[in-house]
């Protein structure tokens, strides 16, 4: 029987299935070879004897905001966060307090910084000034960019601006020629300001105020626009965040008549609610779209046991506690931190709900690989893609981010709350990034992911 380099042992979730007493052969930093022990266990230089726990591909985070706040994250903290999470490779955000991810100069700038600091793999999304249209969008696709990222609702003019109809429509329709998609921030912009000024204007300015000023239909709104974009350019059209089931519903029913629609889930939709969470946490929970009903988030969960999300992601961002304890909600900072918990939460209310755990590889590793054209290399523990493994083990335990030293911030929404399972280490092209609690790969170790590109010109 062939020798390998390494070989894990233990609950091998796959997300075609799982393989109670399994193994994962690794060579050269590749998968190559799955299988069951009882088939016979392959001989390996070293073996890591994981029986009792599980093995997860490693999660890709779809969305992450390492530098909304200077002086603040950066890849430094944010990869640190993914390494200890079980997340094998971060995809991250192009709006940059300070500086547009919207050229290639810009682009390859935080390309080779964050290669001097991250401590998994990283994948960058581009962007577009609105006063430039689709002038660069060629320019970023050629500097490795996963796709774009745009919104339907200005937040900022500058650091996340608003693209109109037209101007997204130009640049999807430039986009698709490459096979990439188009990630989109769904939330219709003149129902929000209006909604936002009258609340503003009769003195509402707690949490309550916040959803109601960002209401289910505004936001479907802005999905259905976003596929109607899609639908007319050929390009993959993708919502970054929907936080209500009949959004889910909209996605499928373009799904059902032929287009290539893809929906994602944010983490803090699944395991919060406003009702239970919200209330009591203020500012800390605030995220746009908000936060909804627990009805809403248990409906989540149903579609993704029916297999209607696409995706799972953090949105994570770590904003200074003093972002997010105002008063007054408008006031507050948009965004929480997640990536420490990603995998760990996804499978705690995977179990809690009977949903398998190879739900829970798809949403957070094959499906996302997909979307980010990088299946070649990633989201799957599958002959010939990197060694990307998370080994969990069930232990219950309180979380404290503060105590955990894995995030820069010392405070999170998720703070108090019971988790029945725990990453206790992490592989990143078959080398361990974290182990014994400690992350263990260095700033520089991360590689850059770029997508493999299917030109249609």
């Amino acid at each position: 029987m062939e020798k390998y380099q390494q070989l894990v042992l233990g609950h091998v979730v796959l997300a075609s299935g799982e393989i109670e007493h399994g193994y994962v052969a690794i060579d050269q930093g590749k998968v190559a070879r799955i299988g069951a022990v009882e088939a016979g266990q392959p001989d390996a230089d070293v073996i890591h004897n994981f029986q009792g726990h599980y093995i997860f591909p490693a999660a890709i985070d779809a969305q992450v905001h390492s530098r909304s706040q200077k002086d603040q994250e950066d890849f430094i903290w944010s990869t640190h966060s993914a390494a200890a999470g079980g997340v094998g490779t971060i995809v991250d955000m192009p709006y940059d307090a300070g500086r547009l991810i919207c050229d290639a100069e810009r682009f390859e700038l935080k390309k080779a910084e964050a290669k001097q600091q991250a401590r998994v793999d990283f994948a960058l999304y581009g962007t577009v000034h609105p006063d430039q249209g689709d002038e660069k969008i060629e320019e970023i696709i050629a500097a490795g960019a996963i796709g774009f990222k745009f919104s339907t609702f200005g937040t900022d003019p500058e650091r996340f601006p608003r693209i109109p109809p037209k101007t997204m429509h130009a640049c999807m329709a430039k986009i698709a020629k490459y096979g990439l998609f188009a990630g989109v921030h769904n939330e219709d912009d003149e129902t929000v300001k209006a909604l936002t000024a009258d609340y503003k204007a009769k003195g509402a300015t707690d949490y309550t105020a916040h959803s109601a000023s960002r209401p289910i239909y505004a936001e479907n709104l802005a999905i259905n626009q976003v596929y109607e974009l899609g639908v007319d350019t050929g390009c993959r059209a993708h919502v970054v965040h929907c936080s209500n089931q009949r959004g889910y519903d909209i996605c499928q029913s373009y799904q059902r008549q032929g287009f290539d629609t893809t929906i994602e889930a944010c983490l803090h939709y699944l395991i919060l609610s406003e009702d239970e969470d919200v209330a009591r946490l203020g500012g800390r929970a605030k995220v746009n779209p908000p936060i909804r009903s627990k009805v809403e988030r248990e409906a989540l969960w149903q579609h993704l046991a029916a297999g209607n999300i696409t995706v799972v992601s953090t949105d994570h961002v770590s904003w200074s506690i003093d972002r997010k304890t105002h008063d007054n909600i408008f006031e507050n900072a948009s965004g929480a931190t997640g990536l420490a918990l990603l995998l760990t939460l996804m499978i705690d209310g995977a179990a809690k709900r009977n949903i398998p755990f190879s739900r829970i590889a798809q949403v957070l590793s094959y499906n996302p690989a997909r979307l980010f054209s990088i299946q070649h290399q990633k989201g799957a523990l599958e002959i010939g893609r990197d060694a990307d493994l998370a080994i969990v083990k069930k232990q219950s335990y309180v979380y404290d981010a503060k105590a955990s030293n894995y995030n820069f911030s010392d405070w999170s929404p998720y703070d108090g709350l019971s988790i029945d399972y725990q990453v206790i280490a992490t592989m990143v092209r078959g080398e361990w990034v974290f182990q014994d609690q400690v992350v263990i790969s260095q700033p520089g170790f991360g590689q850059f992911v770029q997508p493999l590109l299917n030109k249609k010109v």
